[in-house]
């Protein structure tokens, strides 16, 4: 795809969940689908007529295993944040149709126990996964989202 094509292409409606312990640690998993580092918080799609705050519950469950009975929604990010996608991913990501993602980030606060973990869901996104202080975030996260995660923690760091 050109740059232009690419620029002509609209930011797929996602959400964003920053985990966080009773010790304020978050958590992040690694991504299964690539050989290197790529470690991320859990994120997905808006289904058409889904609110973002549904969405972020149903994600975290997706993605984590863990249900919305386990977690307190305590903050919602006050804006939108975005990120593009590298080049060479538009056409392999979404079939070609979203340039990058446009999310709403929550703070939720996990109650259960690390046992009620479980990242073997029944279509898995992370091979492993860790509980992190805010301050080792940055580093763990693939360059392109990196901005973002520095918004999420401008936005909502303050209460973890």
């Amino acid at each position: 795809m050109t740059p232009e094509q690419i620029a002509a292409l609209p930011y797929r409606p996602c959400v964003g969940v920053m985990l966080a312990d009773a010790q304020g640690r978050v958590f992040v998993g690694q991504r299964i689908d690539r050989d290197s580092d790529a470690w991320q918080m859990p994120q997905g799609g808006i289904d058409p007529g889904e609110e973002p705050r549904t969405a972020a519950l149903r994600e975290l469950e997706e993605e984590t295993g863990i249900p919305a009975r386990l977690v307190t929604v305590e903050a919602e990010g006050a804006d939108w944040l975005a990120y593009d996608l590298p080049a060479d991913l538009v056409p392999r990501i979404w079939g070609g149709r979203f340039r990058g993602q446009r999310q709403r980030w929550f703070l939720l606060r996990f109650h259960g126990t690390d046992a009620d973990v479980r990242i073997d869901t029944a279509h898995p996104e992370f091979s492993d996964w860790a509980w992190i202080a805010p301050d080792e975030l940055l580093p763990r996260i693939v360059p392109f989202k990196r901005e973002v995660y520095a918004s999420v923690l401008e936005q909502l760091g303050d209460r973890l």
